[in-house]
C-alpha cells in the first residue's frame, strides 16, 4: 500500500514538437525520503519536476501521488508545493503575507493565515521578520521565506528548483543541513533538482541520475557513488575514474588508485600535474590510448616519496575495488 506521500512516475513523457525532453520515465519515490533528482542542464530533471507539480502538461503516462492519478489536476489541487529557484516573492507584500498568500486565495480568514504563517515563520526561524519586505532580506532569509511560503498548505510532497544556486558557498552548505533537518521534522517526501553532485550526496536518501531525457541510474546516495553501473554516472558523479582495460571499461575511485614503481602495477603512466589539496594531493597522469587517470594520494604519503610532471610512474588499485560498466 502506498504511504501518505509515496510519489510514482509511470512512462511519463514529456514532447515538445519533435523534441523529446523526458522519455517514458518510470519510478517511484519513497514517502517521507528526501530524492534528488540530479544531472547536466537539459537532461530533463526539471521538466520531470514541473510536470509532477502541474506547471508542465503530461505528453503522456502518469503521477500517483498516494495511489492516486494526479496527471491532470490543476497545481492546488495536488498535494505537491513547489519551491522555485528564484524565491518568487511578492515584492509588495510583506514577509507575514508572503508566506500567507496561498491561505488567502483560498479564502482562509486574515487571523487564521496569519496564525499559521507565523507558525511557519517560526519553523524556518524567521518569525521576527514577519513585517519585513523581501528586499530588506538576505539571499538566506528570502530562501526561508520561499519555503515557509511553500509548506503553508501542508503538501504531501515538496518540490525544490535548484533551490540553493543563488546562494554563496558558505551559505549554501549551511542552508542544505538546515533542509536536511527540516525535511526529517517534517517528514514529507522532498524531490530536489540540482546539477550539483555534492549537494546531492549531502542531502538526498536517493539519488535519481537523468541524462538525455532518461533516468540512468536510481539508488541510494552512497550506491549511487559508489557503483555507477555506466560510464556517464561514473563521470559525472565524479570521484572516479573511467578506465578502458583489456575486458572493457571500468570505473575505480580516485582514492582507490595509489603509484608504483615504474614497470609495475597495473598501467604505465607518465604524471601529467599535480594539485596540493590539503589532506590528499590530486597527481594526473596519462597512460595507454590518452587516458588521464587520477589518484587522489594522502599528504603524507605523497611528501614521503614526492612525484615530478613529466616522471614515468606505475598506476595499481585493489583488483576488488574496480567494476565493469554497462557503457
Amino acid at each position: 500500500m502506498a504511504g501518505p506521500s509515496t510519489l510514482e512516475l509511470i512512462s511519463l513523457t514529456k514532447r515538445y514538437g519533435t523534441s523529446l525532453a523526458v522519455t517514458s520515465i518510470n519510478h517511484k519515490f519513497r514517502s517521507g525520503s528526501y530524492a534528488c533528482l540530479l544531472g547536466p542542464s537539459g537532461c530533463g530533471k526539471s521538466t520531470t519536476l514541473r510536470m509532477i507539480a502541474g506547471h508542465e502538461a503530461v505528453t503522456s503516462g502518469s503521477i500517483l501521488l498516494a495511489g492516486s492519478d494526479i496527471s491532470h489536476l490543476p497545481p492546488a489541487k495536488r498535494g505537491t508545493a513547489m519551491m522555485f529557484q528564484n524565491y518568487a516573492l511578492f515584492p509588495h507584500l510583506s514577509v507575514l503575507d508572503n508566506v500567507a498568500f496561498s491561505l488567502k486565495m483560498k479564502g482562509v480568514d486574515k487571523p487564521t493565515r496569519h496564525r499559521r504563517a507565523g507558525e511557519l515563520l517560526e519553523l524556518v526561524d524567521m518569525s521576527k521578520f514577519g513585517a519585513r519586505l523581501p528586499a530588506q532580506l538576505s539571499g538566506g532569509q528570502q530562501q526561508r521565506i520561499a519555503l515557509a511560503r511553500a509548506l503553508i498548505t501542508q503538501p504531501q510532497v515538496l518540490l525544490l528548483d535548484e533551490p540553493l544556486s543563488a546562494l554563496d558557498p558558505f551559505l549554501r552548505i549551511r542552508m542544505r543541513t538546515e533542509l536536511k533537518k527540516l525535511q526529517r521534522e517534517l517528514g514529507i517526501t522532498f524531490i530536489h533538482v540540482t546539477h550539483g553532485q555534492d549537494e546531492a550526496l549531502a542531502l538526498a536518501d536517493e539519488i535519481v541520475v537523468m541524462n538525455n531525457a532518461v533516468i540512468e541510474q536510481a539508488g541510494p546516495a552512497r550506491e549511487v557513488f559508489n557503483a555507477p553501473r555506466t560510464k556517464f554516472v561514473a563521470q559525472f558523479m565524479g570521484g572516479h575514474n573511467v578506465i578502458d582495460l583489456a575486458n572493457g571499461p571500468v570505473a575505480v575511485r580516485s582514492d582507490e588508485v595509489s603509484l608504483t614503481d615504474v614497470g609495475t602495477g597495473v598501467l604505465p603512466a607518465v604524471v601529467t600535474a599535480i594539485e596540493y589539496q590539503g589532506a590528499h594531493v590530486a597527481l594526473m597522469a596519462r597512460a595507454h590510448g590518452a587516458q588521464d587517470i587520477t589518484a587522489m594520494i594522502p599528504e603524507a604519503t605523497f611528501f614521503s616519496a614526492p612525484k615530478e610532471i613529466g616522471q614515468p610512474v606505475g598506476l595499481t588499485w585493489p583488483a576488488d575495488r574496480q567494476h565493469a560498466l554497462a557503457g
